[in-house]
């Protein structure tokens, strides 16, 4: 247990949520077989090789004319060549063979029929469609896009890790794949404690709503898991760790993660529940979010966050998120850091790393502090996209000084 004089650093307990997290399947995180319709933002977890190349066939790159490269190598805009033009080839047409000595229309996207080694673009070209002139020659293999020139027949098109986007799942649908192996989400258990908190619309007289599970719940969703948000309204050891205790026994809980009850007051369920099971609690060395509580449940970890919606959400970025997505094998665990130049000055706490909630304006590479520096501003928060990481040396900062900015947007 750390005393006020011994505050944990930030990055050690970084390192042991990392190390709670890491020890929970190991490398072999589970995986699951889904469909590529419903597989956007997933994490691969086996290689994806081409079944056919890409594309399938030679196909035109162009509008314009099929033609054999020899018919018309001569070919000059002050000396055209004039060839007949055959049957129309319209993307998806069947497309037959073309016969030497004329060319045929041909649309982007359509295949090359037999013969043909080249396409001239209607550009070069006076349009024709019963005899064209062709102005200038095309070397063989001009705008036509061969089979297999994007993507080859059995070479590895996705790389186990990858997060599936947009451009991933196209070139699924385009090789005709339609189910990949992925990493399961982690499940995580919300619990949010305390006997002030109400589900009612009209919260009664000294209670108020649960923003921390309805935050902790979307942020764990962002992160690529699946939240089970629950909420406990009493402030009592027994039924916590009953309820607790039911739900862990259902079995498939990669993380439990509570707020509240972990301070030094005289009603800190989690607290007083978890720590005589073997859950540490702490003082970090940060601002907002110093307690933090963290440990095993059995074999399943536990991360013990404030009360405070700011300092929870503030300890979710800086301990939970990167860890979980590490643990999972999301390549992006952590936020992007930019650097940037502050626009006013501020006043960083002696001793504690300080999160300030700031708005970033990327195109001129500044960050303007949002906000006053408490962690009971959770509107302020809200119209925020970033954390500014303030050193704990206590040092005044002018406005210009360059300071780390996590960028709450980059997912």
């Amino acid at each position: 247990m750390s005393t006020p004089a011994t505050l944990r650093p930030v990055s050690e307990h970084q390192q042991h949520v990392a190390d709670l997290l890491a020890a929970r399947h190991g490398a072999r995180w589970p995986t699951e077989v889904v469909a590529v319709d419903e597989a956007r933002e997933r994490v691969l977890a086996e290689p994806v090789t081409a079944p056919e190349p890409l594309p399938a066939f030679d196909n035109s790159g162009m509008d314009g004319y099929a033609v054999r490269a020899v018919d018309v190598a001569t070919a000059t805009p002050d000396s055209p060549v004039r060839l007949r033009v055959g049957e129309d080839i319209p993307a998806g047409a069947p497309v037959g063979e073309l016969t030497p000595g004329s060319v045929r229309r041909i649309m982007t996207g359509a295949a090359v029929p037999q013969g043909a080694d080249a396409v001239v673009e209607v550009e070069a070209t006076d349009g024709g469609t019963d005899v064209v002139e062709i102005r200038e020659a095309r070397a063989t293999g001009s705008f036509v896009r061969t089979a297999g020139s994007d993507v080859a027949t059995g070479s590895q098109v996705l790389d186990a890790g990858m997060t599936l986007g947009p451009a991933q799942i196209g070139v699924l649908a385009a090789l005709g794949v339609r189910e990949v192996v992925v990493r399961r989400r982690p499940r995580v258990l919300v619990l949010s404690t305390g006997s002030e908190l109400a589900e009612d619309p009209a919260p009664g007289s000294g209670q108020i709503r649960d923003a921390n599970g309805a935050l902790l719940a979307a942020a764990v969703e962002e992160a690529g898991g699946v939240a089970v948000r629950r909420l406990w309204v009493e402030d009592d050891v027994p039924t916590f760790l009953a309820l607790l205790d039911e739900e862990l026994a259902s079995g498939g809980v990669d993380l439990v993660l509570t707020s509240g009850g972990v301070s030094a007051g005289a009603y800190e369920v989690v607290k007083d529940g978890l720590g005589p099971r073997g859950v540490e609690f702490v003082k970090v060395a940060m601002q907002p979010g110093m307690p933090q509580g963290s440990g095993l449940v059995g074999d399943t970890p536990v991360v013990c966050l404030p009360g405070n919606p700011v300092s929870a959400l503030t300890s979710w970025e800086v301990f939970v998120r990167p860890a979980l997505r590490r643990a999972f094998g999301h390549p992006r665990p952590q936020r992007a850091v930019v650097r940037a130049r502050l626009t006013e000055p501020v006043q960083p706490l002696r001793g504690k790393r300080q999160l300030r909630r700031g708005r970033l304006d990327r195109a001129a590479g500044t960050v303007t502090p949002w906000g006053p520096p408490g962690s009971a501003f959770l509107g302020w928060f809200a119209g925020a996209d970033a954390l500014i990481d303030l050193p704990a040396d206590g040092d005044p900062l002018a406005a210009g000084h360059l300071v780390d900015v996590w960028d709450l947007t980059c997912h």
